[in-house]
């Protein structure tokens, strides 16, 4: 259950251990050995042997003994390990090794943002922070998913909408992998802003109330994906094919631009025929 802040040391503990366990000798060209192995992936000396620093220190990182990598030791962990590019950045993050933004995360739309995504109607269009907090959209958006302005602002959040809303539950077709997709990005922003509380209790309320978001949650998934595709459930419209594009503006880096567009001709008639209700 996440009911604090981040703890560095402990979730580079957790991280490293549940990265290691998912390798085989064989993913890092490493002899497989006569031996069975008692326990699932690499060995922790066949990692210290990858990032070229000794086995102690490996175990005193997995053990969340307080120890702070250079820059240099998270490289070759990441290395070793084989991370993904996002994987790699959570390590930094964990780490205190990335160049951080010393502005505060945004509560409220830049107004200039806000006149765009009123602007790129008749797409839907909505402006979101780090956490998923919806902070502003167009009337194409809100006929799309849900009027946002009938909800007190706690319950503007599109991860808190996706699980706990009795009326976007079950809006997307392919509900697991948009809440995996949204989960691996608030994992990744966990570790980028280990002090807003705000999205460690959304995270803590997520995880108390719903049992797939706790269990994915605690896979460890790291990835930041800004282009994909959903299909909207729509009770008016049916099926909707949507792909959508994810922006941050050079002003306001904490701020997130998001666009919808039609996936196919029938999707497309679909949009038009809501943007007339």
């Amino acid at each position: 259950m996440i009911t604090r802040a981040v703890d560095p040391a402990q979730e580079l503990a957790t991280f490293l251990r549940s990265r290691r366990e998912r390798l085989e000798p064989h993913d890092v060209g490493l002899p497989s050995g006569r031996r069975a192995r008692r326990t699932p992936g690499l060995r922790r000396e066949e990692v210290a042997e990858l990032a070229g620093i000794s086995v102690d220190y490996v175990v005193r990182l997995e053990q969340a003994r307080g120890l702070r990598p250079s820059a240099e030791v998270v490289d070759a962990l990441a290395q070793a390990l084989r991370l993904a590019p996002d994987e790699r950045t959570y390590l930094f993050d964990l780490t205190r090794q990335r160049p951080r933004d010393a502005g505060e995360p945004a509560t409220a739309a830049a107004p200039q943002l806000a006149r765009l995504v009123e602007d790129l109607a008749p797409l839907p269009a909505m402006l979101m922070n780090h956490r998923y907090d919806i902070l502003a959209w167009n009337g194409e958006m809100a006929k799309l998913l849900l009027d946002f302005d009938t909800l007190p602002p706690s319950q503007r959040n599109a991860m808190w909408l996706c699980l706990l809303h009795p009326k976007t539950r079950e809006l997307y077709v392919d509900r697991e992998r948009v809440v995996r997709e949204g989960i691996a990005h608030l994992r990744a922003a966990w570790a980028a802003h280990p002090d807003d509380q705000a999205l460690t209790d959304l995270i803590t309320e997520c995880a108390r109330r719903d049992a797939d978001f706790a269990r994915w949650w605690a896979e460890r998934d790291v990835k930041v994906d800004g282009r994909g595709d959903k299909v909207v459930r729509h009770p008016e419209a049916g099926n909707i094919a949507l792909q959508f594009e994810t922006l941050t503006p050079l002003r306001d880096a904490e701020q997130l631009l998001v666009i919808y567009r039609p996936a196919d001709d029938e999707s497309r008639s679909a949009l038009e025929r809501l943007s007339r209700l």
